[in-house]
């Protein structure tokens, strides 16, 4: 199945009409026509089943025949995940993090941040690529950039993780974890947290964890983390 995506679309819609754009995709570059069918989400967990009525490349017009909801998630999974030097690394991880199940990403500017301007406009088609290419039909938010200082203490829920390197007593995350419940799991730059950050995280009732006996890349050791929350929760 190919899966387009369109946040204007609603549940109480019985016709949508692409913009310029998506149309001209749709009916010069994938050659749809009449009659075909095209399956669309909003990124809200809803897949609409739609036939095209009007092939033009300008305003490509269909009809919805179906329309159903994907079930909610029981646990919200927020990464808090500082950028990596190299902008490519921090792609991968928002593709594969969507395809595994994500909920919501924010990206943290910590002291040993060595990438702090931060352009999400790229960062945001990358999500919607991957939700589309996996069949996921929850669009994860992505959250503007944000200093580590100001992000701890923005208001949170659930079970609060900071996985760091510095060698103190941590607990293993796949330990903690519980089912159905909100996780955030912050996770640091190449430089890894500072340690004023580590105890700013403690103060704030963050869990210092390790995620493996190895020393792991940032964008890896946020898949590693997003995998370990998913997979606890099947």
């Amino acid at each position: 199945m190919q899966l387009f995506y369109n946040p204007n679309i609603t549940e109480s819609d019985t016709s949508f009409v692409f913009d310029k754009e998506e149309s001209k995709h749709i009916i010069k570059v994938l050659r749809k026509k009449e009659g075909d069918v095209l399956h669309v989400t909003n990124g809200l967990g809803f897949l609409f089943t739609t036939e095209i009525t009007i092939a033009s490349d300008n305003k490509c017009t269909v009809k919805i025949n179906a329309t159903e909801k994907q079930e909610t998630p029981k646990f919200h999974l927020h990464l808090a995940v500082a950028p990596t030097k190299m902008n490519e690394r921090y792609e991968w991880f928002l593709e594969k993090a969507t395809e595994i199940g994500i909920q919501e990403i924010t990206p943290i500017i910590c002291e040993h941040s060595e990438r702090k301007v931060i352009k999400t406009d790229r960062f945001q088609k990358i999500l919607e690529s991957a939700m589309k290419q996996s069949l996921h039909y929850y669009l994860p938010k992505l959250n503007e950039p944000i200093l580590f200082k100001d992000f701890i203490k923005t208001k949170k829920s659930g079970q609060l993780f900071m996985a760091h390197c510095e060698e103190t007593d941590k607990k293993s995350l796949k330990n903690e974890l519980k089912n159905n419940e909100d996780v955030t799991i912050l996770i640091g730059p190449e430089g890894d947290f500072s340690v004023k950050e580590i105890q700013l995280a403690l103060e704030n009732n963050f869990i210092p964890v390790s995620l493996g006996a190895t020393r792991l890349r940032t964008e890896t050791a946020a898949i590693v983390a997003c995998h370990s929350v998913v997979f606890t929760n099947e």
